[in-house]
């Protein structure tokens, strides 16, 4: 038998209009935006602009944008999926069968399939950059904050001080 005060209501308090307004104790943003296509024939490749905005103690610079391919966030899912303890979601397709030749469009430059490419590689970083064991590593800052990837990097965690 429950006795009234078991199911009493927890008394909340009231929101003040700063409480509302301040910002976020922790917030991580990251946008995959401004897809753009380079080179000609098989040279051709199209990068995306990856800005990221945060509060979070663990990354040295508070904003930051630079420029990522789809084989850097395949590089950033292969580092994350060998180095640490995290279940790494998967990236969108490779879709092969828009790269085959004599196509009567123009496969993986088409801005449709560009567009979807870059909702499901901003999903990605997002959910990967959200989980807190992958915020420690340096592949993800490396990713997120280096102009260029240092493929030969060393592997490990990033050091608060």
């Amino acid at each position: 038998m429950t006795t009234p005060t078991a199911t009493a209501r927890i008394s909340s308090k009231k929101q003040t209009l700063e409480d509302a307004y301040s910002p976020p104790a922790n917030f991580l943003e990251i946008d995959v935006s401004d897809p753009q296509t380079h080179g000609v024939a098989k040279k051709r490749y199209t990068d995306y602009e990856v800005r990221m905005k945060t509060n979070l103690p663990v990354f040295k610079l508070k904003e930051s944008g630079v420029r990522r391919r789809y084989s850097d966030f395949e590089w950033l899912r292969n580092e994350l999926e060998r180095d640490s303890k995290i279940v790494v979601p998967p990236l969108p397709g490779k879709a092969f069968k828009r790269q085959l030749p004599f196509r009567g469009d123009d496969g993986i430059f088409e801005d449709d399939f560009i567009e979807d490419r870059r909702k499901g590689l901003e999903q990605f970083v997002n959910k990967v950059a959200g989980h807190p064991l992958a915020q420690n590593e340096k592949c993800l800052h490396m990713f997120l904050q280096e102009p260029v990837i240092d493929k030969n990097y060393v592997p490990g965690k990033i050091r608060t001080t």
